[in-house]
Protein backbone atom coordinates (compact mmCIF):
# COMPACT_ATOMS: atom_id res chain seq x y z
CA UNK A 1 0.00 0.00 0.00
CA UNK A 2 1.48 3.74 -0.93
CA UNK A 3 1.73 5.80 1.55
CA UNK A 4 -0.55 9.25 1.02
CA UNK A 5 1.48 12.26 -1.35
CA UNK A 6 1.25 14.13 2.68
CA UNK A 7 2.87 11.31 4.39
CA UNK A 8 6.78 12.12 5.57
CA UNK A 9 8.84 9.07 5.90
CA UNK A 10 10.30 7.47 8.16
CA UNK A 11 6.65 6.09 9.37
CA UNK A 12 6.03 4.97 12.54
CA UNK A 13 6.63 2.55 14.68
CA UNK A 14 10.51 4.24 14.74
CA UNK A 15 13.56 1.94 15.05
CA UNK A 16 16.56 3.38 16.41
CA UNK A 17 17.73 4.26 13.23
CA UNK A 18 14.68 5.30 12.00
CA UNK A 19 13.91 7.88 15.09
CA UNK A 20 17.38 9.62 14.96
CA UNK A 21 16.75 10.00 11.07
CA UNK A 22 12.99 11.32 11.81
CA UNK A 23 14.88 13.82 14.12
CA UNK A 24 17.48 15.02 11.83
CA UNK A 25 15.08 15.57 9.45
CA UNK A 26 13.13 17.70 11.85
CA UNK A 27 16.28 19.97 12.59
CA UNK A 28 16.69 20.64 9.00
CA UNK A 29 13.54 21.59 8.14
CA UNK A 30 13.94 24.01 11.86
CA UNK A 31 17.28 25.40 10.66
CA UNK A 32 15.64 26.59 7.03
CA UNK A 33 13.44 28.84 9.16
CA UNK A 34 10.44 28.28 6.47
CA UNK A 35 7.75 27.75 8.55
CA UNK A 36 5.64 26.64 5.31
CA UNK A 37 8.24 23.46 5.39
CA UNK A 38 8.04 22.70 9.51
CA UNK A 39 3.69 22.64 8.68
CA UNK A 40 4.08 20.15 6.42
CA UNK A 41 5.72 17.91 8.60
CA UNK A 42 2.54 18.51 11.07
CA UNK A 43 -1.11 16.69 10.33
CA UNK A 44 -3.64 19.89 9.18
CA UNK A 45 -5.50 19.71 13.04
CA UNK A 46 -1.27 19.23 14.84
CA UNK A 47 -1.72 20.65 18.60
CA UNK A 48 1.50 22.30 19.92
CA UNK A 49 2.53 23.78 23.42
CA UNK A 50 5.58 25.74 23.20
CA UNK A 51 6.66 27.88 26.33
CA UNK A 52 3.34 29.47 26.83
CA UNK A 53 1.51 29.27 23.20
CA UNK A 54 -0.62 26.48 22.45
CA UNK A 55 -1.45 26.63 17.71
CA UNK A 56 -3.34 24.36 17.15
CA UNK A 57 -3.73 23.81 13.19
CA UNK A 58 -1.10 24.57 10.46
CA UNK A 59 -2.03 28.17 9.93
CA UNK A 60 -1.44 28.82 13.76
CA UNK A 61 1.50 26.88 13.64
CA UNK A 62 3.00 28.93 10.93
CA UNK A 63 1.96 32.34 12.63
CA UNK A 64 3.71 31.13 15.73
CA UNK A 65 6.61 30.26 13.64
CA UNK A 66 7.03 33.38 11.54
CA UNK A 67 6.99 35.57 14.82
CA UNK A 68 9.45 33.27 16.66
CA UNK A 69 11.70 33.64 13.70
CA UNK A 70 11.18 37.20 13.68
CA UNK A 71 12.14 37.59 17.16
CA UNK A 72 15.31 35.21 17.40
CA UNK A 73 17.59 36.51 14.93
CA UNK A 74 20.02 33.32 13.13
CA UNK A 75 18.46 30.87 14.41
CA UNK A 76 20.89 27.83 14.93
CA UNK A 77 19.22 24.79 16.39
CA UNK A 78 20.51 21.22 17.33
CA UNK A 79 18.53 18.47 18.33
CA UNK A 80 18.91 15.04 19.32
CA UNK A 81 17.16 11.93 20.36
CA UNK A 82 16.58 11.08 23.99
CA UNK A 83 14.06 7.85 23.51
CA UNK A 84 10.87 6.57 20.89
CA UNK A 85 8.86 4.27 20.97
CA UNK A 86 6.30 3.28 18.54
CA UNK A 87 4.89 6.69 16.96
CA UNK A 88 6.60 8.71 19.69
CA UNK A 89 9.80 10.62 20.11
CA UNK A 90 11.27 12.22 22.58
CA UNK A 91 14.03 15.02 22.12
CA UNK A 92 16.31 17.49 23.72
CA UNK A 93 17.28 20.69 21.64
CA UNK A 94 19.57 23.22 22.34
CA UNK A 95 19.62 26.47 19.66
CA UNK A 96 21.42 30.14 19.70
CA UNK A 97 19.86 32.85 18.44
CA UNK A 98 19.98 37.19 19.58
CA UNK A 99 17.46 39.38 19.71
CA UNK A 100 17.48 42.69 18.07
CA UNK A 101 19.68 44.68 20.44
CA UNK A 102 22.34 42.19 19.51
CA UNK A 103 22.18 39.99 22.51
CA UNK A 104 22.68 36.28 22.44
CA UNK A 105 20.64 33.34 24.13
CA UNK A 106 21.12 29.58 24.34
CA UNK A 107 17.34 27.58 24.24
CA UNK A 108 17.82 24.57 26.05
CA UNK A 109 14.51 22.37 26.59
CA UNK A 110 12.66 18.81 25.40
CA UNK A 111 10.17 18.10 22.83
CA UNK A 112 7.79 14.99 22.73
CA UNK A 113 6.32 14.15 19.79
CA UNK A 114 3.08 12.10 18.78
CA UNK A 115 3.11 10.84 15.12
CA UNK A 116 0.28 9.81 12.77
CA UNK A 117 0.87 6.82 10.94
CA UNK A 118 1.57 9.12 8.06
CA UNK A 119 4.65 10.28 9.90
CA UNK A 120 2.90 13.26 10.51
CA UNK A 121 3.17 15.28 13.81
CA UNK A 122 -0.33 15.06 15.62
CA UNK A 123 1.13 16.64 18.79
CA UNK A 124 4.25 18.79 19.81
CA UNK A 125 4.85 19.54 23.37
CA UNK A 126 8.15 21.75 24.27
CA UNK A 127 9.55 23.25 27.49
CA UNK A 128 12.12 25.96 26.79
CA UNK A 129 14.03 27.71 28.71
CA UNK A 130 16.58 30.93 27.60
CA UNK A 131 19.66 31.60 28.69
CA UNK A 132 21.82 34.87 27.91
CA UNK A 133 25.08 34.18 27.06
CA UNK A 134 28.35 36.46 25.40
CA UNK A 135 29.15 36.14 21.95
CA UNK A 136 31.72 34.62 22.80
CA UNK A 137 30.39 31.52 24.27
CA UNK A 138 28.61 30.50 21.34
CA UNK A 139 29.08 26.97 20.27
CA UNK A 140 26.91 26.82 16.82
CA UNK A 141 29.01 28.27 14.12
CA UNK A 142 27.70 27.35 10.81
CA UNK A 143 26.35 29.17 8.30
CA UNK A 144 22.25 29.54 8.57
CA UNK A 145 20.66 26.82 7.08
CA UNK A 146 21.00 23.06 7.49
CA UNK A 147 23.97 22.04 10.14
CA UNK A 148 26.96 20.55 8.61
CA UNK A 149 26.80 16.81 8.92
CA UNK A 150 30.88 17.13 10.46
CA UNK A 151 29.35 19.45 13.45
CA UNK A 152 29.50 18.50 17.07
CA UNK A 153 25.89 17.69 18.45
CA UNK A 154 24.86 18.57 21.75
CA UNK A 155 26.41 15.45 23.78
CA UNK A 156 29.47 16.27 21.98
CA UNK A 157 29.68 19.79 22.74
CA UNK A 158 28.75 18.96 26.17
CA UNK A 159 25.12 20.86 26.08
Amino acid sequence: MKPPPDSRAPLPPFTLDSAKMKVRLAEDAWNSRDPQRVILTCTRDSVWRNRVEFPVGREAIRAFLQRKWAREIDYRLLKELWVHDGCRIAVRIAYEWHDDAGQWFRSYGCENWDFDRHGLVRARFASINDKPIPAAERLMHWPLGRRPDDHPGLSALGL
